[in-house]
This record gives structure tokens, C-alpha cells and sequence, in this order.
């Protein structure tokens, strides 16, 4: 029996659209699903509502929760990953709290910045025994990473946990339906091309019937920044860099050295820029479960339309041969010349019978190379801090980093990660 395996299935609503898709999927069916989780009682759960689901889909897929991590993965085909090392409390508070005290403020800290940077140290090394079990056990298995810092946790798996891996976002899917549903525009026949880094991919062409949009898309992103509105960062990147970025305001703000400033305060208000934006949705995410239970985990007549979500799209084309298209996150195989061949870069893929094919780019225009540069210094430095276990790599991964080096001392920056590895204790491993 062919076998998806969810590691991390205690994210009951992520788990309720992936599998609840494949069951959904023809060409699934008769599938095991077999649930990993560390929280016994958030498995138990998602392990009632996925058999809810299949009561009301009347899918013949079977769901199995395991206990012991190597067996869920024994024998699978496809891979799902799901975690959150540390989880909010108390990682994620740490990662902002600590920071604060030296002036180093954030909105999100999940990619790159110090966040981004301790969030990869905790993860990495769960990773690799992710990529131990999958090579004994499954090592054919097509492994599928949600979990960000995507980019750097995708780059291990490939090349330090020698697994088959594509990283999978949802900013490529949003791109073009957020921004032409903000500026008012129909994006009905319209053709795009994106590529880059995770969060920070760009829409680098977008057309409709052989026509640039680009110049009508500026037009009214002009227009709309004289009023205050949700998305002002991303638009005064377009209008000064010349492109359109595809992942939210609220992170980009911390990737670049403009606009989270204690120099420039006012730059908040002005771009609105929601500060300690992550640990507020945890929270919010904490109590809205206390209610969503109940209707998730317990209702029997729980029913599921199929999301947007690649995974179910990428597993019917391997299984169908019926090619599917989507934005990857897959090592630079020489795809975008002009950014390292080391980076794990985001660019269309097409998935068929032989798996995930990415597709050749080319150079990025140059100031849209350049900013991904200064993301990727981070990403490489913090991956050979985790993988030497040397504490200067940490170091230098945050001096790289633009916000932190564009707010703090190199004194300041050393003393900070020092309390960061303290603070985080056994959640690291020993740095050197």
C-alpha cells in the first residue's frame, strides 16, 4: 500500500487541507496516511478529524497515527513536514523578547533576521534526523517541507540529508490575486513569472494578452500609498526597486536595512508596520483553537473542499503523469546564474511522472539579485553554523544579516547572540 506520511500532524487545520485534498484526489485513494506528532493529544485529534473527513468524503484512503517516528516514515512514498521546534512558548518569545532589549525590533522573525537565524540553529538538527530516518527507511520518498526558515531548511535536506525535497510556500499562489485584488484589477487571463529566494521571490513579468501591466500596476500602487493601507512596504519596494515581491509586508519590512529604524521612527507609522506581529497571531492562534476544536476534532458530518495547497497537486501529477506546475524551492542548479550556485533559490517547477523538474530562469535584474544576496550571506552562514557547530559562523550570520547590522554594534551583535544561546539553552545544540 502507497503510504503519505505527516510529520508534525498536530497542526490539525494544515493537516485538515493537505490530506483532507488527498482524499479528495482519485488518484489517491486507497493511500495510507500515517500521522506523526510529538503532542500524543493534538495527534489524537487530528487523527478523529481526518477519520470525520472520511466518513463524509467517502475516501478509501486509510488513517494511521503513529507513535515511533522511524515507522510512520517506513516504506512511504511522499513525505509532508510540518514542525515547529520550540513553538511559541517558549521559542518564539524568546526570539523576540531578547532582541528587544538591545533595540532590535521585529514583525514576524521566521526567515531570516536574529529570529529567522535561531529558529534555523533549533530546526536543523531535527531536520537531519528527519533525513536519517528517510534514508534508512523510505529513501526514495519525495519529501515535502513546509516549515520555514524554507530556505535554509530545504537547502539541508538536499544537500546535508541527501533526501529528495522541494520547499513549498503559499506567497507564489497569493501573489497575484492579493495584489490585483488591492489595486482593483482583474487578473483573469493574466500570465506571471516569478522567481528569486523564498519571501523574497519577485514577480518578474506580468501580462495579459502580450501586454506589460507592470506600468498600470505602478500607477495605482503610486496612488494608493497616499492613504494608509496594508501593504505599503511592498509597494514602496516596487516603485523604488522596480519590481513587485512576493511575500507580505509585514516580512518584508525586516529583510531590508530601510525600514525598521530606531533613527527613523516615524517610518512605522508611516508604513504601518505591525512590530511583534508573529507573537500576536500565536496567541490569537492559541485561543482560536480553544474554540475551532470542538467543530474540527468532534463533528462527525465534517466536510472538506480542496484547497489550494500544492501537495495533493503534486502528488496526483507524479502519480497520474498529468504535469502540474508550481513555484519550488530547489538548489541554484545554476537556474539563476547571477546568485550563488549554493542558494536554495524559488522558481516554476513542473511535476509529472518523474517527479519535481525545475525550470532554467536566468539572471535576475540586478538590484533584485543583489537584494537577495544580502538574504542569502545570512542563509549560508547560519547552515555552516549549524552544520560546523562553531558559534563565530552564528555570529556572522547575524552580522550579515541587514536589519540586525543596520541597527546594532558588531560588539552589540556578538553579545546578543551570546544571550540568545543562553536563553534558548537545551532547545540548541553546544556551539563551539
Amino acid at each position: 500500500m502507497a503510504k503519505i506520511t505527516f510529520l508534525g500532524a498536530g497542526s490539525t487545520v494544515f493537516a485538515k487541507n493537505v490530506l483532507g485534498d488527498c482524499m479528495h484526489t482519485p488518484a489517491l485513494q486507497g493511500f495510507e496516511l500515517a500521522l506523526f506528532d510529538i503532542d500524543p493529544q493534538r495527534l489524537a485529534d487530528s487523527e478523529r478529524m481526518l477519520n470525520n473527513l472520511k466518513q463524509s468524503s467517502g475516501s478509501t484512503c486509510i488513517i494511521k497515527s503513529y507513535s515511533d517516528r522511524k515507522e510512520a516514515l517506513r516504506g512511504a512514498k511522499y513525505v509532508v513536514n510540518a514542525i515547529q521546534v520550540g513553538g511559541y512558548d517558549p521559542c518564539t518569545i524568546t526570539d523576540f523578547e531578547i532582541p528587544k532589549k538591545y533595540g532590535l525590533r521585529q514583525t514576524i522573525a521566521d526567515t531570516v533576521g536574529i529570529g529567522g537565524i535561531f529558529r534555523n540553529l533549533r530546526t536543523i538538527p531535527v531536520m537531519l534526523d528527519f533525513a536519517a530516518d528517510i534514508r534508512e527507511v523510505c529513501p526514495n520518498a519525495l519529501f515535502l517541507n513546509y516549515t520555514n526558515p524554507m530556505a535554509v531548511l530545504t537547502q539541508v535536506m538536499i544537500t546535508q540529508g541527501g533526501v529528495n525535497t522541494v520547499g513549498l510556500c503559499h506567497s507564489v499562489q497569493a501573489c497575484i490575486p492579493d495584489l490585483f485584488k488591492a489595486l482593483e484589477l482583474d487578473p483573469t487571463g493574466v500570465q506571471s513569472k516569478i522567481a528569486g529566494i523564498n519571501h523574497m521571490a519577485w514577480l518578474l513579468e506580468v501580462t495579459k494578452d502580450g501586454k506589460d501591466l507592470y506600468p498600470e500596476i505602478k500607477r495605482r500602487a503610486a496612488e494608493k500609498q497616499k492613504e494608509q493601507h496594508h501593504d505599503m512596504v511592498r509597494y514602496e519596494m516596487m516603485l523604488k526597486f522596480g519590481y513587485y515581491n512576493t511575500e507580505s509586508s509585514e516580512h518584508t519590512a525586516e529583510y531590508h536595512p530601510y525600514f525598521i529604524k530606531q533613527r527613523y521612527p516615524e517610518l512605522i507609522e508611516k508604513l504601518n508596520i505591525p512590530l511583534d506581529e508573529y507573537p500576536r497571531r500565536c496567541v490569537n492562534q492559541i485561543q482560536r483553537w480553544t474554540n475551532m476544536r470542538e467543530e474540527l476534532v468532534n463533528n462527525a458530518d465534517l466536510e472538506h473542499t480542496r484547497s489550494h495547497e500544492y501537495a495533493s497537486y503534486i502528488f496526483e501529477a507524479v502519480e497520474t503523469g498529468v504535469p502540474f506546475k508550481i513555484g519550488g524551492n530547489v538548489l541554484n542548479t545554476g537556474l539563476i546564474p547571477n546568485l550563488p550556485r549554493e542558494a536554495c533559490v524559488e522558481v516554476p517547477c513542473l511535476v509529472d511522472k518523474s517527479g519535481v523538474t525545475p525550470t532554467y530562469v536566468g539572471d535576475l535584474p540586478p538590484q533584485l539579485a543583489a537584494l537577495n544576496r544580502t538574504n542569502i550571506n545570512t542563509q549560508l552562514l547560519t547552515i555552516e553554523a549549524a552544520i560546523t557547530g562553531k558559534k563565530e559562523h552564528i555570529y556572522h550570520a547575524a552580522m550579515l544579516d541587514p536589519h540586525t547590522a543596520a541597527e546594532l554594534s558588531l560588539d552589540d551583535i556578538v553579545a546578543l547572540c551570546d544571550d540568545l544561546i543562553e536563553a534558548h539553552g537545551d532547545w540548541l545544540p553546544k556551539f563551539h
